[in-house]
């Protein structure tokens, strides 16, 4: 429990924002005291946008494998050799093509777990798209890579946390895509999740309705009535403590979310919008769901602002040392329930 962790780092879209703000969030030396970072990517590449951004003072200790990473030092695997064309701000193959060998190394030395956890940096998903990636995102590449039967995208900071029933599906799609069993089965994980990775005891869950006003009881929409109200029903009796379904526009108007220790959000913009303007830049994704920890910050490419030193690290930092709890509260929770006392009833005659 004492030794340093590993947290992997992928680069993300070479083109973009991505290494600005993982050389900002390993400049301060005392980072190194929590984790050892170990970067997969180029060193060509990371020197490029430190001096983009005007950094001189920093650099990677160049290692071949994970096991060889100096814990005092922010480490980069150089994941390719030859020489890339970097194109500040522009969405092209090259940004797509590096960030998914990145992606896949670091994604290898999660599954061998040469590495604790893994904090991903942003990808295009559409110049990303190619052999070994047919994916909408991270969270479904990650899915599939480790066989997991279905996560959940958790976006969590210290005034919120948000999971959605649907991902990245269009919105004509998401009626449709909204069952009694894909809402329980949420409600399930994020639940779990609570208990297990943030150690909330009994946690407290909202649950938000589809249409206008939650439906107005059928009026505006049959969803909400017929089923996401049943489904919180189903949850109830397996001791999940949701409520809802509650309209979402007076939900985050009045400040409702404050009452609860998570919010289940139907579908993905109405849940992210008011999550990423509450969390003021210091939110992050969590997957829940995974036998792995992966976190993500909860911005993009930000490629209108790549090379300019004006992206912040804030999201990144907060990703990165979200994922160093989540470790330790799973590795300490399963020391603490590893022998646990029998239970034997007392006799009634018992002096």
């Amino acid at each position: 429990m004492s030794e340093k962790l590993k947290i992997g780092i992928s680069v993300g879209d070479i083109n973009g924002i991505g290494l600005e703000v993982i050389i900002k969030s390993l400049m301060d030396s005392r980072v190194m005291d929590f984790f050892t970072p170990i970067v997969y990517g180029n060193t060509k590449v990371a020197s490029f946008h430190r001096k983009a951004i005007g950094v001189n003072d920093f650099s990677f200790n160049v290692i071949n494998s994970a096991d060889q990473a100096n814990p005092k030092r922010p480490n980069m695997i150089n994941c390719w050799q030859e020489d890339v064309k970097i194109s500040l701000g522009e969405q092209n193959e090259i940004g797509g093509k590096y960030a998914f060998i990145s992606l896949q190394r670091a994604t290898e030395d999660l599954k061998a777990g040469v590495i604790d956890a893994l904090v991903t940096a942003p990808i295009n998903k559409h110049n990303i798209q190619q052999e070994g990636f047919n994916f909408p995102g991270h969270t479904e590449y990650l899915q599939n890579a480790f066989e997991a039967k279905d996560v959940l995208m958790f976006m969590v900071s210290d005034e919120l946390r948000v999971g959605v029933v649907t991902g990245h599906i269009p919105v004509k799609e998401v009626s449709a895509a909204i069952s009694e069993d894909s809402i329980l089965h949420k409600l399930r994980m994020m639940n779990e999740s609570l208990k297990k990775d943030f150690w909330i005891q009994k946690p407290k869950i909202a649950v938000l309705g589809l249409n206008p006003h939650a439906g107005d009881d059928g009026l505006i929409g049959t969803e909400d009535r017929d089923i996401i109200r049943p489904a919180i029903e189903k949850a109830n009796a397996e001791d999940i403590f949701c409520f809802g379904p509650f309209p979402a526009d007076g939900f985050f108007a009045a400040d409702a979310y404050t009452k609860f220790d998570a919010v289940l959000a139907m579908y993905h913009d109405q849940g992210l919008i008011p999550f990423k303007h509450i969390a003021a830049r210091n939110g992050i994704n969590f997957t829940a769901g995974l036998p792995v920890v992966r976190t993500s910050p909860d911005h993009g490419t930000g490629y209108d602002i790549a090379g300019k030193n004006l992206a912040s690290n804030a999201s990144f930092l907060e990703a990165i040392f979200e994922a160093v709890h989540i470790v330790n509260r799973r590795r300490e929770q399963e020391v603490l329930t590893e022998n646990p006392l029998a239970f034997r009833r007392l006799s009634k005659d018992r002096d």
